[in-house]
């Protein structure tokens, strides 16, 4: 059996003289949580819905669950939340549940134990029989994300699945997905919140204005960017000398005032053993100086710059 859940090789999508997609070939494990990340408006959706056979790519392959896209014997095995929610809104939850589990097959025996099942656990058994107006837009989002998981599909893809969620339902979310990891399944999600990818994802791809900036598994995508970003304590502030030290940009590129720890980028030609020894000649009493691990947010910033960063853009750490 191919060890892909979806491999992509050499796909490119354009509308109207606009490229969405260029040249994007990227391979996903089975039973793994994989990424798309990048601000609003990278190729995200486009990708996620070329997967899906919604749109066709001007050019390139794409296989599904070891298929050729498009296959419909793959159709029933994934489940898919939209960035657009929509549920018909004068539909009682449950009919509209079972709508949606018996488009994928269901017998109605089954898909009222699934629906009573996760109603339990997503905390909305008492609202089963309301329509669907009715509920908080937390509560829509959550009765379309058990639509998405009715079937047990094999391979799950949610396009921006934290969008308007508060702490308590985001939660619920990221432990369903870690769930579905640990049961075998596959979860592909599109993000422009990288904390929460970073928590999450085993690997993933970063887009940036259509094209792919890097991709793998998430350690190795930090160890491969790591060396360029100081973490600086000092027992008594910036002196004079040292705030001189910090401004001068053939050494340092940007810095990032974290409570008490500095979080440093390096300049392109500088090291750290050099920013060392111009802090310790300024008289610096410095309590932490370690080269550590940039987060995600911080890789995309160094790879992409701050221009292809949309507005909410997250994630510190």
């Amino acid at each position: 059996m191919n060890d892909l859940a979806v491999d992509i090789r050499g796909v490119q999508k354009g509308f109207d003289g606009h490229t969405a997609v260029k040249d994007l070939s990227l391979a996903v494990p089975r039973g793994s949580v994989y990424g798309l990340l990048g601000p609003n408006g990278a190729g995200k959706t486009t990708t996620i819905r070329m997967i899906l056979n919604v749109i066709v790519p001007d050019q390139g392959t794409i296989s599904v669950l070891g298929r050729p896209n498009g296959d419909t014997a793959v159709t029933d095995r994934i489940g898919y939340l939209p960035e657009e929610r929509g549920l018909y809104r004068k539909m009682r939850v449950r009919r509209v549940l079972r709508f949606l589990g018996e488009l994928k097959g269901m017998n109605r025996r089954d898909v009222d134990r699934r629906i009573d099942e996760w109603l339990a656990r997503l905390n909305l058994t008492e609202w089963d029989e309301k329509k669907v107006d009715e509920l908080s837009r937390g509560m829509q989002q959550k009765v379309q994300f058990i639509g998405t998981l009715l079937h047990d599909p094999e391979l799950v893809i949610l396009d921006e699945p934290f969008s308007g969620l508060d702490p308590i339902n985001a939660q619920a979310l990221n432990d369903t997905v870690l769930e579905l990891r640990q049961r075998g399944r596959t979860v592909i999600f599109s993000t422009h919140l990288m904390d929460n990818a970073e928590r999450l994802c085993d690997s993933v791809c970063i887009i940036a204005k259509g094209t792919k900036v890097l991709d793998g598994p998430v350690a190795q995508v930090r160890a491969e960017n790591a060396g360029r970003t100081i973490a600086l304590a000092l027992m008594n502030g910036t002196s004079e000398a040292v705030s001189k030290i910090l401004a001068d940009k053939t050494l340092i590129d940007r810095v990032d005032n974290s409570n008490k720890t500095l979080e440093l980028e390096l300049a392109a030609n500088a090291s750290a053993k050099r920013l060392l020894e111009q802090l310790v000649g300024a008289g610096a009493d410095i309590t932490r100086f370690e080269i550590v691990q940039p987060s995600l947010h911080k890789i995309f910033l160094q790879r992409v710059g701050a221009v292809g960063v949309a507005e909410g853009m997250s994630g510190h750490g």
